[in-house]
């Protein structure tokens, strides 16, 4: 496992220690990465050793790539490694099934190495404002990590979020409002509480656990990039993390020239049409997103109507000859139905955004069916079971939808 030598703010480059825990840089606010003495595991003799069993490290998982992460002993459910599943009907599609972490979303991975790093560093408190599955994993890994965790979600996300949080034993808060309003909630009372702020990108970590995507991403497809990766973005982290572990596998020689040489994927932010201010910044070529107002969407994760690091995913798809795509809800749960129906697999609206995506961008020819692509499904679909069976009809039908597509 390396050292960490540094924290790097992403938008000063200002650098900070790691002695004590750190939240946003303190010159500018920008978030931190994370950065290692990688000069043991360069070349392709160490990238073939990842994997190995070691102690501390039973499960394969993300921990595998313990050799570009934090060397400290993990707080872990054995997230990481899942599915790259090639789809039935398009040949150079592949899904990268994240419903199968612990929790059921790729949020597994962001709160394992945060709290991994929250255990190291002896904090007891921490506090998270979520737009549903975030909240969920920060419960199950506290509860792992024996800390107390503060969880304030809207008070209408998936009913699976809220069950979760209550049977892990963390201290749930249903918000009238969106994720935005609960940061609020934590920013004004963390400090008289005691909790530490484990809001995305507002610590270092979480970065570090969903950068573990880009890794496997590449490995699973042999050691090469594909052509585009169409992620669903709400905070957008695992796009931030995958574009960092593209940038250090390169650093290391990980990296095998496929058709395009050592060109990286074309990155594809995908958001709703309801709640679509990464989309609305990059139509307007603008650096940095604006307050998406009466944000609205059956998609919960994507209900984020300013994502804190959204001047970094902007500079990221610029940098990647990438776009932003927002669909509408119809558009969505239409998408979601039909990979249902012909590849056997319930998306979660996230994920089924990122399917309808794909769609849209092959019929306007900014991708070719030959063209390899990898589309993230960032949660289960069975933990919107009451959400998809609202928009059904198979509730009662004298009871209010609030989670019809929008």
């Amino acid at each position: 496992m390396p050292a960490i030598a540094h924290l790097e703010c992403s938008r000063c480059h200002a650098r900070l220690d790691v002695a004590v825990p750190q939240t946003v840089c303190t010159e500018c606010a920008g978030a931190f990465y994370v950065r290692y003495d990688l000069s043991s595991a360069k070349g392709t003799a160490a990238r073939d050793k990842i994997g190995a069993a070691s102690p501390g490290h039973p499960s394969p998982g993300m921990w595998r790539y313990s050799s570009v992460l934090p060397d400290i002993d993990p707080v872990t459910l054995g997230e990481g490694w899942t599915p790259m599943l090639p789809s039935r009907r398009y040949a150079n599609v592949f899904l990268k099934e994240e419903g199968v972490n612990p929790t059921g979303t790729f949020k597994a991975r962001g709160l394992s190495l945060a709290m991994t790093m929250i255990r190291h560093y002896g904090i007891t408190k921490v506090a998270v404002p979520s737009a549903g599955n975030a909240g969920g994993a920060a419960a199950a890994y506290a509860a792992a990590a024996g800390v107390e965790a503060h969880i304030f979600m809207p008070k209408d996300v998936p009913l699976a979020n809220q069950v979760e949080c209550t049977v892990y034993g963390a201290k749930m808060t249903l918000v009238d409002g969106l994720i935005s309003d609960c940061a609020r909630i934590v920013n004004e009372r963390k400090q008289a509480e005691g909790w530490f702020d484990l809001s995305t990108l507002k610590e270092p970590y979480r970065i570090e656990g969903k950068k573990t995507m880009g890794y496997e991403l590449v490995e699973q497809l042999g050691w090469t990039y594909p052509d585009a990766v169409f992620y669903p973005t709400g905070g957008g982290v695992g796009l931030i993390g995958m574009w960092k572990a593209f940038e250090e596998m390169e650093q290391l020689g990980w990296i095998r020239p496929g058709k395009n040489g050592l060109r990286r994927p074309k990155m594809i932010a995908v958001q709703s049409a309801g709640c679509a201010p990464v989309v609305s910044a990059w139509d307007q070529h603008q650096p940095v997103s604006q307050m998406w107002q009466d944000a609205e969407t059956f998609a919960a994760g994507l209900r984020v109507p300013k994502p804190y690091g959204d001047y970094i995913i902007l500079d990221i798809l610029r940098q990647s000859g990438g776009t932003a795509v927002a669909l509408s809800g119809e558009a969505i749960f239409a998408s979601l139905r039909d990979w249902a129906a012909n590849e056997g697999i319930f998306l979660s609206p996230e994920g089924a955004a990122a399917t309808a995506a794909y769609d849209h961008l092959l019929s306007s020819g900014f991708l070719q069916p030959s063209d390899r692509v990898v589309l993230f499904n960032t949660g289960s679909g069975s933990k919107y079971t009451d959400v998809v069976a609202r928009t059904l009809g198979l509730t009662d039908p004298d009871r209010p939808n609030p989670d019809a597509p929008q």
